[in-house]
């Protein structure tokens, strides 16, 4: 398989970073590559090249909830969330515990600033973080929509469940007269 042709489940490393015969890119250049891939965590680089699920992200980007969902989804920040739901802290306050720059940490309270959850206040020299609880409402609403719907769908299971131990299975009377 040549380099740049597209396999079911992605590009493997040694088409992205090369055989070490040449194939295009530097030695230097496909170390980096190759070291980038690692650090990430992305051993298939899966999500480095699929188009279509950027195109799906820019499309959701749009939508609220959306972006709410998407920017919990990483732990540091749904930690964060969970720390200033104590109190209000500054970026170097919420940094403490990582073992990443602060400036790592002030790009994720950006990600939560933007999907609406957190946002930065001035006072005096300080800029504490705040927790808005608006957006949890609506988050609250949409998850106690599709919660409403599981329970009835449950319900409706009890009830077919209920009807089918009232009717008798054939066999059954015969081996319990047989015990």
């Amino acid at each position: 398989m040549t380099r740049g042709t597209r396999r079911r489940r992605g590009w493997s490393l040694v088409e992205l970073v090369g055989n070490g015969s040449g194939g295009g890119r530097s030695r230097p250049a496909r170390r980096l590559l190759f070291n980038q891939l690692v650090d990430n965590g992305m051993g298939s680089a899966v999500g480095l090249f699929n188009r279509l699920v950027e195109d799906v992200r820019c499309e959701m980007a749009n939508d609220r909830l959306s972006r709410v969902f998407s920017a919990l989804a990483d732990p540091t920040r749904r930690d964060i969330v969970a720390r200033l739901a104590a109190g209000d802290a500054t970026v170097n306050e919420l940094a403490e515990p990582y073992d990443v720059t602060v400036q790592a940490v002030s790009k994720h309270i950006r990600v939560l600033e933007d999907a609406g959850l957190v946002s930065r206040s001035r006072d005096a020299q300080r800029r504490p973080c705040r927790l808005e609880g608006e957006v949890f409402d609506l988050m609250t609403k949409w998850i106690e929509r599709y919660r409403r719907e599981a329970e009835d769908r449950f319900r409706q299971l009890d009830a077919v469940l209920e009807q089918m131990e009232e009717q008798p299975v054939m066999g059954t009377p015969a081996k319990e007269a047989a015990s």
